[in-house]
């Protein structure tokens, strides 16, 4: 149903209705409509919106869909218009959008969006972002009058919405498992009053090395969650689950070697809600290989972490992985490159390299690691992370830097939203 009339002639009420410049661009997410809600929806362009939300037939809707690509950025103050009215209404807000910028998106969903899917459309996510927006909002607890704050930015007890950090390694030995254990580490140990609950999924399902990092036992229940994904509950997946020190959470990788394609994009996407949900902070160990649902990941992490080093291979590899994002029309956006042992702060040659290496890669190297050299092999052969065995090493220092930078700029934004 994508004809505006029949949102008012049409008896059974509407539940949900897209907002777009021509919905026929967005071909996915008529289909997707129409295999969510039947005929229970419409169509509205963007200048009818604002009108229809004071109609009668509003007050039955539960969601609207905002379609946009590079052509709508333009109108972003009528979108935030759209956004904001329909909030003020009770109703719930999902956009989705084609090419947009990043501060396109980051100003639409600081208006009110309840929800971002990017187009294409993966497989399952409208219908899962239906039903997430769908769920009972749990209510914030009422503090006593004398009692202290809340910690600014966390949702009320047995909710989160955890901040999801994926870490893939453009090459063998670039450090990848390395950063993503410490980084986990540092983010669940950063504030000594008030720790955000952190989880470190292990998703290599061939080589991973989580387990052996932390020295972690590898439980069985960790196939038993992936072959069922569809009958995994809050129980089922904390049994899974084994802890570092009582502070951080880990999925580590099965005991067993697995192929990769046994699990699927749904059933990666079930495990990452899952774990959103109970944790603040929620950091993924990608295995270097490009698989189906590498895709999933990339679409569900806010930041995805690929780690190289100053060689051709990396070079060369990075170059691929480019290549084929941009071929699928993918966020690489959310790409930021972390270049591992990097040059020294005297090493005038070194620095030069890798400017020539950002420049004919086209890319931005964000993030600059010191080689932490032989404590990094002991400390993760004895099972600690480098705060515990070597607290001082430069590598550890960088690490707790850009964990107190990511802990502060989620801060900034939770008490800016």
């Amino acid at each position: 149903m994508t004809d505006n009339e029949n949102l008012q002639t049409d008896l059974s009420p509407v539940l949900a209705c897209t907002i777009s410049r021509d919905v026929q661009n967005f071909d996915l997410l008529i289909e997707d409509m129409e295999a969510a809600l039947g005929d229970k929806w419409g169509d509205l362009g963007f200048t009818e919106a604002m009108a229809f939300f004071s109609q009668p037939e509003a007050e039955a809707l539960e969601f609207i869909a905002i379609a946009i690509d590079e052509s709508d950025e333009e109108k972003l103050v009528m979108l935030g218009e759209i956004i904001e009215t329909a909030k003020q209404k009770g109703i719930k807000v999902i956009l989705i959008a084609e090419d947009v910028s990043p501060a396109a998106l980051h100003q639409l969903l600081r208006q009110g969006a309840d929800e971002f899917v990017p187009y294409p459309l993966p497989e399952n996510e409208l219908q899962a972002a239906i039903e997430r927006l769908r769920e009972p909002e749990i209510p914030e607890p009422v503090a006593p009058p004398q009692a202290a704050a809340a910690p600014v930015g966390r949702a009320a007890p047995g909710y989160r919405d955890g901040v999801m950090l994926a870490v893939h390694g453009l090459a063998g030995g670039t450090g990848a498992t390395t950063f993503a254990v410490n980084l986990a580490w540092e983010l669940a140990t950063i504030d000594k009053t008030d720790p955000p609950k952190v989880c470190l999924i292990d998703l290599d399902l061939q080589y991973g090395s989580v387990a052996t990092f932390l020295d972690l036992p590898r439980r069985e229940a960790i196939f038993e969650l992936w072959s069922d994904t569809e009958g995994m509950d809050d129980d089922v997946f904390k049994q899974a689950l084994v802890t570092f020190e009582d502070k951080l959470s880990v999925l580590t990788a099965p005991s067993e070697m697995l192929p990769l394609d046994i699990i699927s994009s749904t059933d990666v996407n079930a495990v990452l809600d899952r774990a959103r949900r109970h944790f603040d902070y929620v950091l993924i160990d990608m295995p270097s290989t490009m698989v189906q649902w590498t895709e999933s990941v990339l679409n569900a992490a806010q930041i995805y972490f690929v780690t190289l080093e100053l060689d051709m291979r990396s070079a060369q590899n990075a170059l691929r992985v480019k290549r084929a994002l941009q071929a699928e029309d993918l966020p690489i956006e959310k790409l930021r490159y972390v270049l591992n042992r990097g040059p020294k702060f005297t090493d005038l040659n070194g620095k030069s390299r890798v400017k020539r290496l950002a420049e004919s890669l086209d890319i931005s190297i964000e993030v600059q690691l010191p080689d932490g050299g032989k404590p990094v092999t002991q400390g993760a052969d004895h099972g600690l992370p480098l705060a515990n065995a070597a607290a001082k090493n430069p590598l550890r220092k960088e690490i707790a830097k850009l964990a107190s930078s990511l802990h502060e700029l989620g801060r900034d934004e939770a008490e800016a939203a």
